[in-house]
């Protein structure tokens, strides 16, 4: 367990070498460069922001790019693809893309250009088809909608809500005007909405019949045509296959461009790097010639930087160890186990100043306690296999996926390793499978002991192992007090805890309630006995008296000792907290059996072996699945409060160094 030392470095070059080293430095990508530094007479910083702008806009281009093609040439994936990784290019390929920029670029406007031609169509498509729709109801108009009428006519042409028939609409007109001396009249379609009728007039009339209509609902259409309604309806069909084929031609144009999605990714990262550095580039202090930076660099790859530096400019380049008040960057550095369970102590917090990396002792933890909670050996295996299969068959992976399966293969070798102590194999699948379908009920049996069949003693060495982890918190604190060289704390705050809980533990084994409930008897000696005693009230005395050692009043330091004494309560939640153990190990079994229970209920022969094979899969599937949650959000619990609650605060700051950030590519280092 290891947390890199950190150097500070500093650098002094020429301006005219800046790309050069800025480009050094994000290949190498082990410098976590200051971006805080106070400018002054001499060194300013550079305003940046519209070369960045630039840049974003850029990205923002190639990506709505590749969302295109993405629409309308979808890049064909597998279901596992996530776990492929990105694909490699050298750096050759990069340079190509500086001297390509523009045509790809270029490519990706026309794609814009195009997207918009198509929305543009499909919008003025879907204007003509409402108005052909709106047309529908007029088709059998013989004139034009805006026909005006004759000489001596004046035609209205418009719309009743509701059915109205040509009888109803002559009803209407006689009864409102009784005197008018003579007009036509027709209904041209009509259905449960509305009606569309075509009357005429004479030109002296027409207005108060007008009038007279609009009291009963009349109205005007609000669109008009000079066309008749059938005519107008064909052209527009016409131009709505014409826009079709527009539109159609211009989709095949974009689908041309997918051979280009590869450019189109490239450039993308392509940009965002160049962002990157500039983002740098903007908090470094520059003077008219020279320009300053300063960072932190992980101490096994400080001396080959600055040598390297040295070598190719002619700069002035300063490592030195950090200041006593510096807070440098975190960096874990784990062999090949412990370095998959990194992520996990990250998602808590990296170590603070003066912490240790817990990851090594946390990991091998952790392993144990994922396996007791899922414990089925067939469970594990399927955990195992299936995370080996995916590290072996994408090699490509990206890193932190890559640990994350491997921390689950590691899991699953202690399920498989409990399973068989416990005998579970899927449940107790072997039972009912041979007594189902064979006959005879063969069991495997059980390595340690069952623990469906013996409950109680399961939950006491789930608490024995939650002393033992809890126990382990504690000494972890105390290998920091004794590093440190705090030797009055460590007595006090670890060792007389230890007397007290072991002496509590012992007091409490030969006790008639620990045996009424563990079944299990202990007879100690009395020299034994009286130990635990003494040890037990010594460190309730030295946690009494010195937990408040700080303080110079003396009842004050009693009172703070009586509140550090009464923690031990939270001990004992804190062992109870570790039945979860025997729970989600009993749930595994118990659901398993159920299922298995399920699938039998058909009996033996074709139709029950087809039934049971069925609930088997899917049954299964999903306890596997709720299981393996369930194991990984309680370990972590167990890791996060119980144990790390006893020595760990964490609050590092991980240290993340100018380096390349791509999220398509991943660029070849060069030998």
């Amino acid at each position: 367990m290891a947390v890199l030392k950190m150097q500070r470095l500093g650098i002094c070059a020429w301006k005219k070498n800046r790309k050069q080293i800025l480009e050094l430095l994000q290949r190498k990508g082990v410098l976590d460069i200051d971006t805080d530094a106070v400018e002054d007479e001499v060194f300013q910083k550079t305003d940046t922001s519209e070369a960045r702008g630039s840049f974003e806009r850029d990205i923002q281009l190639a990506e709505h790019a590749l969302e295109i093609l993405q629409q309308y040439v979808p890049e064909q994936k597998g279901l596992l693809s996530s776990l492929e990784g990105r694909k490699e290019v050298d750096l050759e390929s990069c340079r190509r893309m500086e001297a390509a920029r523009d045509s790809v670029l270029e490519k990706a406007r026309k794609l814009e250009e195009l997207l918009k031609g198509v929305s543009d169509c499909e919008s003025e498509i879907g204007k003509l088809e409402n108005e052909k729709e709106a047309l529908e109801p007029w088709k059998a108009l013989e004139v034009p909608m805006n026909f005006p009428g004759t000489k001596r006519t004046k035609a209205l042409i418009g719309t009743f809500p509701g059915t109205v028939s040509t009888d109803q609409l002559c009803e209407m007109i006689e009864t409102r005007l009784p005197e008018l001396s003579g007009y036509y009249a027709e209904t041209v379609s009509a259905d449960g909405a509305q009606s569309c009728v075509f009357v005429l007039a004479k030109k002296e009339e027409a207005e108060a019949l007008e009038e007279a209509l609009r009291a009963e609902g009349f109205a005007r259409p609000s669109r008009v045509e000079a066309e008749k309604p059938a005519v107008r309806q064909e052209k527009l069909v016409r131009e709505i296959e014409e826009l079709g084929q527009k539109k159609e031609a211009l989709e095949k144009e974009i689908v041309s461009y997918g051979d280009s999605r590869e450019e189109f990714k490239l450039a993308a990262d392509y940009f965002r790097m160049r962002l990157e550095k500039y983002e740098i580039l903007g908090n470094l202090l520059q003077s008219k010639k020279t320009f300053l930076v300063t960072g932190y660099v992980p101490e096994r790859a400080a001396a080959d930087l600055a040598r390297e530096l040295s070598e190719n400019f002619m700069l002035a380049v300063e490592v030195a160890d950090p200041a006593e008040e510096d807070e440098p960057p975190v960096l874990l550095a784990n062999k090949k186990v412990p370095s998959s369970f990194e992520g996990v102590v990250a998602a808590f917090g990296l170590p603070g100043k003066g912490e240790i990396d817990p990851t090594t002792i946390m990991s091998a933890c952790y392993i144990f306690l994922f396996g007791l909670m899922l414990s089925d050996a067939a469970y594990g295996f399927v955990v195992f296999a299936a995370c080996l299969a995916a590290l072996l068959k994408f090699p490509r992976m990206e890193e932190s996926m890559r640990k994350s399966l491997r921390m689950f293969m590691y899991c699953g070798i202690s399920t498989m390793f409990w399973g068989v102590m416990f005998g579970s194999y899927f449940g107790d699948v072997v039972d009912v499978v041979s007594r189902t379908f064979f006959g005879h009920q063969v069991t495997i049996p059980a390595v340690w002991f069952v623990p469906l069949n013996d409950p109680m003693k399961m939950l006491v060495f789930s608490m024995l192992f939650g002393v033992i982890h809890l126990f382990l918190g504690l000494g972890m604190k105390g290998y920091m007090l004794l590093r440190d060289k705090k030797y009055l704390d460590f007595v006090c705050d670890v060792l007389f805890w230890y007397l007290l809980l072991v002496g509590l533990i012992l007091i409490l084994l030969p006790s008639g309630m620990f045996e009424s409930i563990s079944q299990m008897q202990f007879n100690f000696p009395p020299f034994l006995n009286l130990l635990a005693k003494v040890m037990a009230i010594g460190g309730a005395v030295g946690i009494l008296l010195m937990s408040g050692r700080r303080k110079k009043n003396w009842a004050l330091r009693v009172a703070l000792g009586a509140y550090d004494l009464y923690g031990v309560t939270s001990w004992l939640s804190d062992v109870l907290s570790y039945s979860r153990l025997l729970a989600l190990g009993l749930a595994t079994g118990v659901i398993g059996s159920v299922i298995n229970s399920m699938g039998s209920m058909l009996g033996g022969g074709i139709v029950g072996a087809i039934g049971f094979i069925l609930v088997f899969l899917i049954g299964h599937s999903v306890n596997i699945g709720i299981n393996l949650l369930g194991a990984y959000v309680h370990t972590n619990r167990l890791q996060y409060v119980e144990f790390f609650g006893k020595f760990y605060e964490g609050g590092g700051r991980p240290f993340n160094p100018f380096s390349i950030h791509t999220n398509y590519v991943k660029i070849k280092e060069e030998n």
